[in-house]
């Protein structure tokens, strides 16, 4: 019975990840907001960012908003998911790509992330959330200057 409920963790653990992604791209800022817990440690300063804070989930949701709303278009694949469970917590990993689609004159209407993810998550109400979410950035390519136009 353990191994079934480890098992379970587990997927349910790579489900609420992927939904996190999923809504992103869909720009479902609520789903978004379902995916995390209510303060989220965010640390995206392998993008050259501000270094890692704790935020509300509303606004890591609104920033994402914010940073995405010139793009016509976003995508997140990930795979390789390594889930450590803790009890009522979690550590997970995975790799990730993100692409972002803006058209514009110059032709050059793509960029691509590429880097891992870790991730922490805690068993809230009997529902996993995500409350730390770091981005390690391998490389970028395309369009670095996307937003611009």
């Amino acid at each position: 019975m353990d191994d079934l409920a480890t098992l379970s963790d587990k997927q349910q653990i790579v489900e609420v990840i992927t939904e996190l992604f999923v809504a992103t791209d869909e720009r479902d800022w609520s789903r978004v907001i379902g995916c995390l817990a209510p303060q989220v440690l965010l640390d995206m300063s392998s993008l050259g960012g501000a270094p890692a804070t704790t935020m509300a989930a509303a606004d890591v949701a609104a920033g994402w908003e914010r940073g995405l709303a010139p793009l016509a278009a976003v995508h997140h694949q990930a795979g390789n998911f390594l889930v450590r469970l803790r009890g009522d917590e979690a550590d997970a990993f995975c790799y990730a790509m993100a692409s972002h689609y803006r058209p514009n004159s110059t032709g050059r209407e793509t960029r691509v992330f590429v880097g891992s993810y870790d991730v922490g998550l805690r068993r809230d109400g009997g529902r996993w959330r995500i409350d730390r979410f770091r981005f390690n950035l391998k490389y970028v390519e395309g369009n670095l200057e996307l937003e611009k136009g």
